[in-house]
């Protein structure tokens, strides 16, 4: 792909806290990404709904209201009835490191904490990025369907739910 990474920045739910945020979607766009903000208090259904319309790469929900347990797999369950298995769900915020590593088993990608560097978060997307395969003379059994692969270095739990090329 010829084009930028294309990220959506989410505020969900009554977080009213957006500062952080708006740093991350400014260090992101300054890495050359292209950053879509939601703004505050959106809901899981909108978040994916604005993903499927901007056509995103991954999708970064900040959050320090508490709700992460119930904000992350519901908008993994929107992302999966939507057929957006190919889009990077990451985020940041206040989780406990027990909640993050629970959401990561559950599909969601890296979460990162108050403090963390912002070429890091900028280091991790650009690595994570998922591309998609479209096989010009499809194997028996794969129908034509899009091959899932990373971008290489690190597979997430994102990605390990997807199968690489041989």
């Amino acid at each position: 792909m010829n084009r930028p990474i294309r990220i959506l920045i989410a505020k969900v739910g009554l977080d009213g806290h957006d500062r952080g945020a708006k740093v991350i979607a400014a260090s992101l766009r300054d890495a050359g990404m292209e950053v879509i903000y939601t703004g505050l208090r959106q809901t899981p259904e909108t978040v994916v709904q604005t993903a499927i319309q901007e056509d995103v790469d991954a999708i970064g929900v900040s959050i320090l209201s508490g709700a992460h347990n119930t904000v992350f797999p519901r908008i993994l369950s929107v992302m999966e009835s939507k057929g957006l298995e190919n889009v990077l769900l990451t985020g940041g915020g206040i989780i406990p490191d027990k909640d993050a590593d629970e959401l990561n088993k559950k599909g969601v990608a890296r979460l990162f904490p108050p403090g963390t560097e912002t070429n890091e978060i900028v280091e991790y997307i650009t690595q994570s990025r998922i591309f998609v395969v479209w096989l010009s003379r499809p194997r028996a059994g794969s129908y034509g369907r899009p091959q899932w692969i990373s971008s290489g270095r690190t597979r997430s739990a994102v990605t390990r739910r997807f199968w690489r090329c041989p």
